[in-house]
């Protein structure tokens, strides 16, 4: 104890020595400033020796009481111990530490006094303690550390793995990802002279060769117009942190306005190159369903996604729909009784799908079917009373379909994918014969156990797609309202022939103005009233110009509140210089919010970043236990970060 007060206090000694050579030299010219002095500095002496005492007893009774917690084990020994250790007190200052702690962590310093936090990576040391340990790099060494809490305070162990980690690091570097990539486009390419499309086809693998030659990976060409590149980690995790790049590079290849876009599916983080593959063929199936021109990464059954922002290329083909027909006649004749249910608050592309396929299916197949909605939530009132005038044996209830239902009853979901946003999920849960129908870009949470799953990320609509599976399912059973049902979904989602419309959607539209179709009564299932306009350019005046996309706000709760924020939102696009439009609205208790665009800004990547979804060209999310101003910013936010990415 004597010890190593006096070590540790050597400036005790110099203060007091200094203080009496100026009293000697004092006495010679005025003996009472002299004695003044000597009394200051032995009354400073006796203070400081006083609290220096008191002081060290605190840090040894301390020291003692914190060995005496931890059993069989003392300071001597800790001392020897092969390992950095360290003891603080129960605010985090450090009162003892081991040699090897001095040597390794401290560089051969004394940390007696400072704040062990410095040692923890800035964590607070009661965050840490009887915890699991932590991972902790310093001063070029690998640490996993354990602390301990202990009367009066706490003891810190620092296990020095630092050849583990190294060699663990080089192994997860080194591990294989393998990338499996398509070119979206070929076809646009094909129609050119042969020596044109081979150009194109070249500087694309050219392209491609040097990627792979620039991150060391293993490249080769696969049947198909389908290439493969094998990653380490290493370079995976740079191309992810740059965003691939390829992407844009690609996008550099055009030729007669046609610009070329690969997709690329990527499975990493599995133990075996087999492994890597199915995920990366799952992946690669996620990108394209989400319209190409994009990454999709998948590690641990989950997808991170980069690119996305050129519109799709239209690739349905009658074939394709035929063979879908097919199967799908196949599953409805081995069903009793067959349900159509679309999404919550169902639109017109989403009841004029519903409707044009019911009587098909009541007709050619004579199967008893039935289109389940919520009519009071519906935003296609509309047609739902136009519809009802006709027949009233067509709409029913979730709760009247859970009724009847069978092993052997089928369940056809139009307009979604999505298991949580389908106007049931606790009926579609009951079905275990299901078939989808949609053209939404895929999300990861999908309906993965279809029978069918006939999605089209590049079609205009759901509508589109019924109106040409029922050319081959049944034409004949389709009437003037449900062409006019069909259609009015078509010309919701294409914004009247504007958006993602392609020569099929004119096709189809062909087909239903052969069948009766009226453009003008179609066009009537638009209309709204004059309360409803008036509130639609309340929220028009309100709106803000923000990153190029106009953003609006409302907290208006009233019942058709949804129809005025997309109506809104879709007039907000014809703004001069808006990319996207963007309105926030109140619904049920939480805020939503419709986005719109017109191309320019993939408006589903901003709403998936607020943990909605989409398409393209129109998407939406929903956001709870947030104030419109908090949503507001999210929002601006996520919009900022989809320009800077793309």
């Amino acid at each position: 104890m004597r010890r190593r007060i006096w070590t540790v206090t050597p400036w005790f000694f110099i203060f007091s020595i200094a203080m009496l050579v100026m009293a000697c030299v004092t006495y010679k010219y005025d003996t009472t400033a002299a004695f003044t002095e000597l009394g200051v500095a032995v009354g400073s002496s006796v203070i400081v020796f006083i609290f220096t005492f008191r002081f060290r007893r605190h840090v040894d009774r301390t020291i003692k009481g914190i060995f005496s917690g931890v059993s069989e084990i003392n300071r001597s020994f800790l001392e020897r111990f092969k390992m950095p250790v360290v003891a603080t007190g129960k605010y985090g200052d450090i009162l003892w530490s081991n040699s090897r702690f001095k040597k390794q962590l401290c560089l051969g310093r004394n940390p007696l006094n400072e704040s062990i936090a410095t040692y923890l990576g800035d964590r607070e040391i009661e965050t840490v303690a009887d915890s699991e340990g932590f991972e902790l790099d310093l001063n070029g060494n690998h640490y996993t550390v354990f602390c301990t809490a202990v009367s009066d305070g706490y003891i810190c162990y620092y296990i020095d793995n630092t050849n583990y980690y190294d060699v663990y690091k080089k192994f997860n570097d080194t591990r294989k990802s393998v990338a499996l990539i398509v070119f979206d486009n070929r076809e646009e390419f094909s129609p050119n002279s042969e020596e044109e499309s081979a150009a194109v086809l070249l500087e694309l693998e050219s392209k491609l060769l040097h990627y792979a030659s620039d991150n060391n990976a293993f490249y080769k060409k696969l049947p198909s117009n389908r290439y493969m590149i094998v990653f380490d980690k290493v370079n995976l995790d740079r191309q992810i942190a740059e965003k691939f790049p390829i992407l844009k590079e690609v996008r550099g290849i055009t030729f007669n306005n046609s610009v070329a876009t690969i997709s690329i599916g990527i499975g990493c983080g599995c133990d075996t190159l087999v492994e890597s593959e199915k995920k990366a063929r799952k992946a690669l199936d996620m990108a394209l369903g989400r319209g190409g021109d994009q990454v999709a990464v998948m590690k641990d059954d989950t997808y991170e996604f980069f690119g996305g922002v050129s519109a799709g290329i239209e690739k349905m083909s009658k074939v394709r729909s035929r063979v879908i027909a097919t199967s799908i006649s196949r599953v409805i004749s081995e069903s009793d009784r067959v349900l159509i249910m679309g999404h919550r608050f169902s639109d017109l592309d989403s009841v004029g799908a519903a409707v044009g396929l019911q009587p098909v299916i009541r007709d050619a197949f004579k199967k008893p079917c039935y289109v389940v909605i919520n009519k009071q939530t519906s935003m296609a009132k509309s047609l739902i009373e136009l519809v009802e005038a006709d027949n009233r044996d067509v709409f029913i209830t979730p709760e009247e379909a859970a009724h009847n239902l069978s092993v052997k009853t089928l369940m056809i979901i139009v307009d979604t994918h999505i298991p949580d946003f389908v106007e049931s999920p606790e009926l579609l849960s009951k079905c275990r014969k299901v078939v989808v129908i949609d053209h939404h870009r895929k999300n990861v949470n999908y309906i993965d156990d279809a029978l069918v799953f006939f999605h089209e990320p590049t079609v205009s609509s759901a509508s589109e797609m019924v109106t040409e599976l029922i050319t081959y399912l049944g034409e004949n059973c389709v009437s003037r309202l449900q062409a006019e049902a069909l259609l009015s979904g078509i010309m919701l989602d294409t914004k009247n022939f504007v958006l993602r419309t392609g020569v099929r959607t004119f096709e189809a539209a062909a087909f239903l103005r052969k069948k009766g179709a009226d453009t003008v009564e179609t066009k009537e299932l638009f209309s709204s009233s004059l309360e409803t306009h008036k509130k639609k350019y309340k929220i028009v005046d309100n709106a803000e110009i923000v990153c190029g996309c106009a953003v609006a706000a409302t907290l208006d709760e009233d019942p058709n509140i949804r129809m005025v924020a997309a109506q809104a939102a879709d007039e907000l696009l014809t703004v001069e210089n808006v990319a996207a439009s963007f309105v926030i609205f109140a619904s049920d208790g939480v805020l939503n919010i419709s986005a719109r665009s017109y191309g320019r800004l993939n408006v589903q990547l901003v709403m998936e970043v607020l943990g909605g979804g989409g398409h393209q060209n129109m998407a939406a999310a929903q956001l709870s236990n947030i104030t419109l101003s908090e949503a507001r910013e999210k929002l601006i936010a996520a919009i900022r970060v989809c320009i800077e990415d793309n």
